[in-house]
Parts: structure tokens; C-alpha cells; sequence
């Protein structure tokens, strides 16, 4: 399958190695000639803007960070004008349901589909091939990109219309984000019980609390140090959540408190790095 990529950084270049050693040409768009002769080495041809990566693909696999970044790409420019009428406009970045709406009224005009596919994993889950995929979009769409998507997904999960793969996604982050923020209230907690942070973490893992966010926690040495590590896209993104659900008329309700309890572990891990606190 001819494909395009837009965004080749470190969940994208992992992605690309991918479709090329399942046999896929790929369109990379490299922004410089360093970038450019990386991706060449790989095995994928490097072009010099977005919509050179669109012509003549099947499908158009979208890996920025924020959906500023996704309506310059794909409503601000050329993209899909340059794709071929039936093909596929894939956006793995995770973000607002509202962008995926007005990636697909640009794209309409060209007769050019669109899947919302943020996916959750990192790079180590890529390289492994079980990067999970939640697809929003029609059932000749989604079908259509399925085997691209299977090079570095698994499971790659249908979960509705355009904007649902977003939404699910959204609540996945969310939830994950609560898990972090009581982790950090659990650690507040056991210090005014006498416990130190690295046994609690070190007990916890082997108990009914143990969860993906606490693996990642431990790993990390403590709270402060993973919400550190993690605050650039799930700060991002739970601003997004905040903002859906607010546009929804929907309360957040006990998920709110947890994702207060992370802004409030971010700001200590902010003021850990600066030699600022926030105490009174």
C-alpha cells in the first residue's frame, strides 16, 4: 500500500519502520536534510512538505502532537487537495473530537475519508507490535487502513463513528490521569502515616491497587517524578477533556478530583525542578 506520514518523531518514526518492513511505500515528510537521510535509511522516501506525502497514497497516517498542529497540516494546508479522491486521512494525534469534524468537511470537498486513531502505548509497545488503536469512522474506512494500523496495533478496535476514537481515548487519558493524581494523594496520605514513598510504591505494586499508572510510577521512583515525565501530553490533553466535557454539559464528577490531585502533583514536580514551592 502506498501511504503518506505526517509527524515522524518518537511515536511516529517508530511507526514508519514498522510499515516499511511490512512492505508498505511510505511518503515521510522530513522537515530538515538531517531528518530526511534518517528516514531514507530506514527504507521510507522522505519529502520536504505535507502534501507531497499525500499524493498518489491510499492513506495519510498523521502523528503530530496537538490539534493546532493537525489543522495546520490537514485543514490549514494543502493535504488532502493533493490526495487521490476515495483515499484516507488517518489522525493518530490524540485531541479534540471537533478537529476530526473539520479534518473530514476539508477533506469531503476531495473525496477524502477520515479515521480519528489516537492509540495508546509508547514507542516499546510500537517496536512490539501492540500498540491499542481505537478507530473512529465509517466501516469502508476504518477497513480500508486496517492493515497499515495492524503493522504496530494490536488490538486495532473499531469503536464507532468519526470523533469516537477521540472521545474514548479522552476518557482513557482521563482516567489514567485520576489513577496518577490519587496515587499522589495516596503518597500525602502514607507520609502522615510514617510510610516513605518507595516502600509504599514497592508494597502497592504487589497488592489490589496495582495498576498501569503505578507500574509506570515505581518505575519513575515516585509521583513526582512520573507526572514530570508524563505532564506534557496529558496536561495537553486533559485541558481537551475539560473542554468536551464542558461542551457536553457533562460533570466530570469523581474523575475531577483526581485530575485536580495530578495539576496539584505537576505543580510540585514544577517546583522540584525550579527549587520553588508551592507550600503556604
Amino acid at each position: 500500500m502506498r501511504l503518506g506520514f505526517v509527524g515522524a518523531g518518537r511515536m511516529g518514526r517508530p511507526m514508519v519502520g514498522r510499515l516499511v518492513r511490512a512492505g508498505h511505500e511510505v511518503r515521510v515528510l522530513g522537515r530538515t536534510a538531517e531528518a530526511r537521510a534518517a528516514l531514507a535509511a530506514e527504507g521510507a522516501e522522505p519529502v520536504a512538505d505535507a502534501a507531497s506525502a499525500g499524493e498518489g497514497a491510499a492513506a495519510v497516517l498523521v502523528c503530530v502532537f496537538d490539534d493546532d498542529q493537525v489543522r495546520e497540516v490537514c485543514v490549514g494546508g494543502p493535504l488532502t487537495d493533493r490526495m487521490p479522491r476515495g483515499s484516507v486521512v488517518v489522525l493518530h494525534t490524540t485531541g479534540d473530537p471537533d478537529t476530526a469534524a473539520a479534518v473530514a468537511r476539508r477533506a469531503a470537498a476531495r473525496g477524502v475519508r477520515v479515521v480519528d486513531a489516537p492509540v495508546s502505548g509508547g514507542p516499546h509497545d510500537i517496536a512490539a507490535g501492540r500498540l491499542a488503536v481505537f478507530a473512529g469512522g465509517g466501516d469502508d474506512a476504518v477497513a480500508r487502513v486496517r492493515p497499515a494500523l495492524r503493522c504496530y496495533g494490536d488490538p486495532v478496535l473499531h469503536v464507532g463513528a468519526l470523533g469516537a476514537g477521540q472521545r474514548v481515548k479522552l476518557l482513557n487519558n482521563a482516567l489514567f490521569a485520576a489513577q496518577i493524581g490519587l496515587l499522589a494523594e495516596a503518597v500525602r496520605l502514607g507520609a502522615a502515616f510514617g510510610v516513605e514513598e518507595s516502600v509504599l510504591l514497592e508494597a502497592l505494586g504487589h497488592g489490589s491497587a496495582s495498576s498501569r499508572a503505578l507500574t509506570g510510577v515505581a518505575a519513575r521512583g515516585s509521583v513526582a517524578r512520573f507526572a514530570a515525565a508524563v505532564g506534557g501530553f496529558l496536561g495537553k490533553d486533559m485541558d481537551v477533556v475539560r473542554r468536551v466535557s464542558a461542551g457536553h454539559g457533562a460533570d466530570l464528577g469523581a474523575l475531577g478530583g483526581g485530575l485536580d490531585a495530578l495539576a496539584g502533583a505537576l505543580d510540585a514536580a514544577a517546583g522540584e525542578r525550579t527549587g520553588t514551592s508551592t507550600a503556604g
